[in-house]
């Protein structure tokens, strides 16, 4: 994960440019490759340090243990997922119902770009169902804001149901809906809130 940062050069004007990964956004990228390829009970904290091109002494130095490593991995999940909601909703001015058509278009531009499910929430559920909490109250607290943001509370609800059970069918393979029938299904989720514009009416032709 790249970070952006400001840098004032000796001309005293402002130049943006990108900051190198950190060792925790090597180690987290090294976790999930690593969990992709071997599957989530496998992964071990040797093969992450040596994917991540560290000592197994410098891996712990940033995650003492397989368990914060997880935990890592989750934190991440959850924020690069709340970073695109927020660039979304600000795109739409944070006006009604922003928070919810965000929410659409996060999960519909996922799943139209084809991108997995990240595996480090695999990795989690496979040793401790418990690193799920932060993404629980983080779904909690979401759906408070779509509700309290949506003209329809109810609605909002239900969109919230819907794509988190799109997401579940997906993370755990067991999709049902074809890709066409899926994109319907978000697609209408919008449509919702978005209502199609009416026909344009006809201007009888002047004799």
């Amino acid at each position: 994960m790249s970070i952006l940062f400001w840098q004032q050069p000796y001309d005293e004007s402002f130049r943006m440019v990108a900051d190198i990964p950190t060792t925790r956004d090597k180690i987290l990228q090294a976790a999930a490759e690593i969990t992709k390829e071997v599957g989530p009970v496998n992964l071990s904290l040797d093969a992450v340090a040596k994917r991540a091109g560290l000592s197994k002494g410098g891996l712990l130095y940033t995650f003492p243990t397989k368990a914060k490593l997880l935990e890592g991995l989750v934190e991440q999940h959850v924020s690069e997922f709340d970073q695109s909601l927020r660039r979304e909703e600000a795109s739409r001015n944070f006006g009604p119902n922003s928070v919810v058509l965000a929410v659409i278009a996060v999960y519909r531009a996922e799943f139209v770009c084809n991108e997995p499910e990240p595996s480090g929430i695999l990795a989690a559920i496979a040793n401790d169902p418990g690193f799920l909490e932060p993404i629980r109250r983080y779904n909690k607290q979401l759906l408070q804001r779509m509700r309290e943001n949506a003209a329809d509370p109810m609605l909002a609800m239900m969109v919230f149901l819907t794509i988190e059970g799109l997401r579940s069918l997906k993370l755990f393979e067991m999709n049902v809906l074809d890709r066409a029938e899926q994109i319907a299904a978000i697609d209408r989720l919008k449509n919702l809130f978005e209502p199609a514009d009416p026909a344009p009416v006809e201007t009888p032709a002047v004799a």
